[in-house]
């Protein structure tokens, strides 16, 4: 590859990258200024806390909108037009008079930024196929692991020069300058748009096993995760005492756990195979979640409960990546829907399983564990029985396939051993 190319290369999966942390951007970028904006707009703690259930809900519904949208209509014009509705969406949060008018720009918000994280994952499959696939999904997955611990990093600091309302200006300014740069520097990947119905597309996804045992398997193991995030404050700190700079020390270790695992898996995954390091995710996961659950079972010392912790997340990592390449590697053509699908089945399962982590309170912590070794055990078993009958392994035969998604004829076999010539 010459340098041009490779700087072309590079510039693409920045971009991607980008859109992918846009979603966590805007999901907590803001959390240290909750206190504050619950003043200002002289809001109650559920109603604050609604913006945040309002921006996952925009993601959730925009992603089912952008996908279908970006194959029928290409990638560059949905991508663009969402990117436009989020900059003014952030920026209209920025001077929002109360908090219902605040909650409703929230849910569009979060709209808009779904159309970079779906385009951003269609792309991906536009370009390339099998192992490449695989290898690009860590990439983004590394991005998905440190946007949400460094977003309230980010949003602190502002808060150190400008009141909350500055946090939406800045998530405007960024939405901006995405806009910018991908009208720039984002060629069109789907290279043939076609208008087909979305009920079509969505049951013709949904009826094939193998993807839709892909979907699960990842949306729960995704909420596992999400359960640990939404259970581990009330768990750590109010039961096992640990401080909030301890937490957050904690809480930053298994960040690393998982950015380290999807990037080993971008490096294995030509060798050893996307459906191999996708078990080995689904094992750890489920072996990290039931340390999990034993230690909280046991009272075991806290160390083990980290141990289960860290495996757990670490373990998402490979999961994330290698579902995403075996879910899209037979729907090119309908990449924009079944990336949409994905992340769909994220959101909804995370905010449908992981509130319930915290029903224990601050005084149990056995929901939570529950959860996160249920639902990693879950995801092996869905796989297992969805994808059985799958022919082989559909990144050994990356050659086969073209970057649309299209498979190449078969050779005719040689009439021989074991064969009948034609009459």
């Amino acid at each position: 590859m010459s340098k041009d190319a490779a700087g072309r290369q590079t510039r693409f999966i920045v971009l991607l990258a980008a859109l992918v942390a846009l979603g966590p951007l805007s999901i907590d970028g803001y959390l240290p200024g909750l206190p504050d904006l619950a003043d200002d707009l002289r809001a109650s703690a559920a109603a604050t806390q609604l913006t945040i259930t309002a921006c996952l809900a925009g993601l959730a519904i925009g992603q089912l909108i952008a996908g279908p949208l970006s194959d029928t209509y290409g990638r560059r014009r949905p991508l663009l037009a969402g990117l436009a509705l989020y900059t003014i969406a952030s920026a209209l949060c920025a001077v929002a008079p109360d908090a219902r008018t605040l909650i409703g720009l929230r849910l569009v918000q979060g709209i808009g930024g779904a159309f970079g994280i779906v385009i951003a994952n269609a792309m991906v499959r536009d370009r390339t196929s099998g192992t490449r696939t695989a290898r690009l999904f860590s990439a983004l997955t590394l991005v998905t692991g440190l946007a949400p611990v460094f977003a309230p990093v980010l949003g602190g600091q502002l808060l150190r020069v400008t009141a909350w309302p500055g946090i939406f200006v800045g998530l405007a300014v960024l939405g901006a300058v995405m806009l910018a740069a991908s009208a720039a520097g984002l060629p069109e990947t789907r290279s043939s748009a076609s208008r087909q119905p979305l009920l079509a597309v969505v049951g013709q996804l949904l009826g094939d096993r193998v993807f839709t045992g892909y979907v699960l398997a990842n949306g729960l193991v995704f909420a596992a995760m999400f359960a640990y995030i939404s259970g581990s404050p009330f768990v750590l700190q109010d039961i096992h005492g640990l401080s909030p700079q301890q937490y957050s020390a904690v809480f930053a270790v298994n960040a690393a756990g998982l950015v380290a695992a999807a990037q080993i898996n971008g490096r294995l995954v030509a060798r050893v195979g996307a459906r191999v390091l996708l078990l080995a995710g689904l094992l750890g996961a489920t072996a990290g979640g039931t340390t999990v659950l034993a230690a909280v079972l046991t009272r075991a010392p806290l160390p083990v409960l980290l141990i289960g912790l860290f495996v757990l997340v670490s373990s998402v990592g490979l999961v994330m990546p290698n579902a995403a390449a075996q879910a899209m590697a037979d729907h090119g053509g309908h990449a924009g829907s079944a990336a949409a699908l994905l992340g769909f089945s994220q959101f909804v399962f995370g905010g449908a399983l992981a509130p319930l982590a915290g029903a224990g309170g601050a005084t149990d912590a056995l929901p939570m564990g529950i959860i996160v070794a249920v639902l990693p055990a879950l995801a092996l078993l869905t796989l297992g029985v969805l994808t059985r009958s799958m022919r082989g392994e559909r990144t050994r035969r990356p050659a086969r396939q073209g970057p649309a998604g299209h498979r190449r004829p078969r050779r005719p076999r040689p009439a021989g051993r074991g064969t009948v010539p034609p009459a």
